[in-house]
């Protein structure tokens, strides 16, 4: 048939006809490219700019995996969620590109110094030893779904945005009236007398009759019933536990070794108290001073400049002259004059912090360490992307690979994580990883398939991951009376006792509102002073339930609480209002926490004004495919 068909190739039927099916394809072609024509895919427009849909949706895809591991990967966002998401995503992009807009328009750059610096400065990408390791950087970046390009552009912006607000963030001024009134506010102090209604200094009641018991009980069921129990399967993906097969090359830990040299050698730093004279009479006399027992303070009030300089290696030491001496000098000691091309020098060593030499032995298995914890999160991250797709093809847990490293466990525990024998559920991971995974079992509704969730992690760390399915679901059941006798005597008896006792102290409040003196309404008890208690700081002896209600009494009127250990009846004896002048820090402290508010107020302002000016319109057809396609 083919070789027929081969045939007629060359005949003009055959010519016409392609040519007719040419000019459809091109005609359906160029019809799909005029209907395209005019039409605007971007989702926003930002100051003439436009903001295209792959930017938001990377934006928001990051947003509705931070909500996903906040919620512990145990709720699946709604519809309406996922649209306030990508709501919040198109706005943070806009927000972004309005200020890179306002940037561009001052002429702010960032230098690559400056971004390297401020980098490698952030707590969050330093390891074990504290120092920068670009290791947790990558592990961060993948965590969050971030190419390296992506987040240097995303800091550099960062940075320039910072130049153009802080100046006007500093320029925030604080009223004197106002910190004065919000430091009164904060620091005023309520002094109050008390009596203490104990429970154990309550008589026995009467013994109750069957009767009442017997009501108490099923009035109180649950109380008496056994706890609800779940059957269930679960596997953990942990790098602790794939470490543990882990193998690591002699040559991977001396490059390791090689790469984090500076780590291992730094040179020895000194601080230094500096004063710089213009001759060197002038530098002994200034010697002389020091020595002879004046403080710093005192010297830099001398007819000389004066400096500090904090943990510096000799090539950081402006002088040469100076760094020579100073590290030839004894620590704590005013050291001789010392010339240089800026002067004379008379100067302290004030602190020494020794250099590190660390030889390859001496950090080889904190290296090994390291290699293993970031080969571990590797195969983490690689492994649990195909559990995920395993699991969404229906793969039940018992049925995962072997060779994926997983943790399993499976058995009936209740809500407090303990097995059918009372003793904890052999569940793997750490203590907060298991609290997830107790969490997650029993906030899952029968009939769910597994699916793969994040668990906790500390800062810096690698993330573990856990699957939950839920076999079996036993309810809670009441046990008989006969069998829970004796705690349904109990439970009664604390409840006619705490009942006396709230009796006891109502009658003592009512009758200080009428107008008894304490010692009167509260005979047989004794009343106590307490001490002085602030509104956040409380006090020593004050009942913490005792504190918002004594802030909202007047002199002399009276409040009763509930503590663990019975009623207290409290009288407001003193208003102490705080003095600025003696209190010079507090004061201080609370002006400085107005000012970094008035600080963001104004900063938040800013960016708004920014946001509008750079005049946001947004293409709504686009924007609400986002949540739509995800």
């Amino acid at each position: 048939m083919l070789a027929t068909f081969r045939r007629h190739l060359n005949t003009w039927v055959a010519k016409v006809f392609f040519a007719l099916l040419v000019g459809v394809f091109v005609l359906w072609g160029v019809g799909d490219v005029v209907k395209n024509v005019g039409v605007d895919t971007s989702v926003a427009t930002v100051a003439g700019q436009k903001i295209e849909l792959p930017e938001v949706q990377e934006a928001y895809r990051r947003q509705l995996d931070q909500v996903t591991r906040m919620f512990g990967g145990k709720v699946d966002p709604t519809p309406q969620m996922r649209k306030a998401i990508a709501g919040q995503a198109l706005e943070q992009v806009i927000t972004r590109a309005a200020m890179d807009s306002a940037v561009q328009k001052f002429g702010l750059a960032v230098p690559d110094a400056a971004l390297l610096q401020s980098i490698q400065e952030m707590q969050i990408f330093r390891g074990p030893s504290g120092q920068y390791d670009r290791n947790v950087l990558n592990a961060v970046l993948r965590n969050n779904n971030l190419s390296e390009p992506r987040f240097l552009a995303m800091m550099r912006a960062d940075l320039a945005q910072r130049q153009l607000l802080e100046p006007i963030r500093s320029s925030g001024f604080v009223p004197e009236l106002l910190t004065r009134e919000v430091y009164g506010f904060q620091q005023e102090k309520r002094v109050a007398e008390t009596v203490e209604v104990l429970f154990q200094a309550a008589p026995a009641p009467a013994a109750p009759t069957e009767a009442q018991l017997q009501r108490w009980y099923d009035n109180h069921l649950p109380q008496y019933s056994t706890p609800e129990r779940r059957r269930v399967k679960i596997v953990v993906l942990s790098p602790d536990i794939i470490g543990r097969d882990v193998q690591v090359a002699e040559d991977e830990i001396a490059q390791a070794y090689a790469a984090r040299a500076a780590e291992f050698r730094q040179a020895e730093r000194r601080s230094l108290q500096v004063l710089l004279a213009p001759d060197e009479a002038e530098a002994k006399r200034l010697q002389a001073a020091w020595t002879g027992g004046a403080d710093w303070a005192a010297m830099q009030k001398e007819n000389a400049s004066a400096v500090e300089i904090a943990m510096a290696t000799p090539g950081e030491i402006p002088a040469p002259e100076l760094a020579t001496a100073a590290f030839a000098a004894a620590p704590d000691a005013v050291a001789p004059p010392v010339k240089s091309a800026l002067g004379w020098h008379v100067f302290k060593v004030t602190a020494v912090r020794p250099g590190v030499a660390k030889s390859l032995d001496d950090v080889r298995s904190d290296l090994r360490a390291l290699i293993v914890a970031d080969k571990a999160a590797d195969l983490v991250f690689e492994r649990s992307a195909k559990i995920e797709d395993l699991l969404a093809g229906g793969t039940p847990l018992d049925e995962l690979p072997a060779d994926f490293g997983l943790a399993a466990a499976m058995g009936s525990m209740d809500a407090m994580g303990n097995a059918l024998d009372g003793t904890p559920a052999p569940i793997p991971g750490s203590p907060e990883l298991r609290q997830a995974i107790i969490g997650a079992i029993f906030a899952m509704k029968p009939g769910l398939p597994p699916h793969l969730a994040e668990g906790p992690r500390a800062q810096g760390s690698s993330p573990a991951y856990f699957a939950v399915s839920l076999d079996e679901v036993t309810p809670p059941i009441a046990r008989p009376f006969a069998e829970v006798a004796e705690a349904v005597q109990a439970d009664w008896t604390q409840d006619a006792v705490h009942r006396a006792q709230e009796t006891v102290a109502a009658g003592i409040l009512g009758a200080l509102k009428s107008g008894q003196s304490l010692d009167i309404a509260a005979a047989g008890l004794t009343p106590k002073m307490l001490p002085p208690a602030g509104r956040s700081t409380g006090a020593e002896t004050v009942p913490p339930q005792l504190i918002g209600p004594l802030f909202q009494l007047k002199q002399g009127e009276a409040t009763m609480v509930e503590t663990t250990e019975g009623f207290v009846v409290a009288v407001l004896r003193e208003i102490q209002a705080p003095d600025a002048a003696v209190d010079t820090t507090g004061y201080g402290q609370t002006r400085d926490q107005l000012g970094e508010s008035l600080s963001n107020d104004i900063q938040a302002l800013l960016t708004v004004a920014f946001r509008n000016r750079a005049a946001p319109k947004v293409n709504t057809p686009v924007f609400n495919s986002i949540a739509q396609t995800d």
